[in-house]
């Protein structure tokens, strides 16, 4: 048995209110609109969701999906459905938003556009983000801090701060930078 407490910035917080979630898969409900998916944390948590609903519409106009308010999930695509899953997991505004694998079902070029479009919601909403990868590069491209796991029991293997400028576009992936930043976590996986 443990026990123990969450802190943010020195201060305890309520994880069922302060953590934003974005799965692997997004797990939307068919049969509400995208507006309405967005919307669902408000409702769990109580809040009054018509004073939330202009948020919504902001929070789809940030990650680029303005006009699709009244969409079901099955007509978009699936870069645009995880959209609608980050849009959800911010609307209730919390300090720290956890992503697990978001990308890893998308193929390359759509996970290559949501990568760009994570670093510029990122740059607009100021949240702090646990992104959980096993791309190595994906991981130097969108981090400030790259922490490494081991396998199974998981332990740190490494801390590696990532000193790229930002904002960051694809052009930082040729520099030798980034090189040395993938090397560091590939040697530390002993991967080569």
């Amino acid at each position: 048995k443990s026990a123990g407490a969450i802190e943010v910035d020195e201060e305890k917080f309520d994880p069922t209110r302060e953590v934003g979630f974005v799965f692997q898969k997004p797990l939307l409900l068919h049969w509400r609109k995208v507006i309405d998916n967005v919307l669902l944390p408000i409702e769990i948590l109580g809040m009054n969701r018509a004073s939330m609903t202009r948020r919504a519409g902001e929070l789809l106009e940030l990650v680029g999906l303005k006009g699709f308010e009244k969409s079901y999930p099955n007509e978009l695509s699936g870069g645009m459905q995880q959209r609608v899953s980050i849009a959800r997991a911010l609307i209730h505004d919390p300090k720290l938003l956890l992503m697990d694998e978001p990308f890893g079902a998308l193929d390359a070029i759509t996970r290559e556009r949501m990568n760009l479009e994570l670093l510029r919601i990122w740059q607009e909403a100021k949240k702090t983000i646990l992104f959980v990868t096993h791309g190595i590069n994906e991981a130097v491209f969108l981090s400030d801090r790259v922490i490494v796991l081991s396998a199974r029991p998981s332990r740190m293997v490494q801390a590696l701060d990532i000193a790229l400028p930002r904002p960051r576009t694809l052009e930082v992936r040729t520099s030798p930078e980034f090189g040395k930043y993938t090397l560091q976590i590939y040697n530390s996986l002993e991967i080569m």
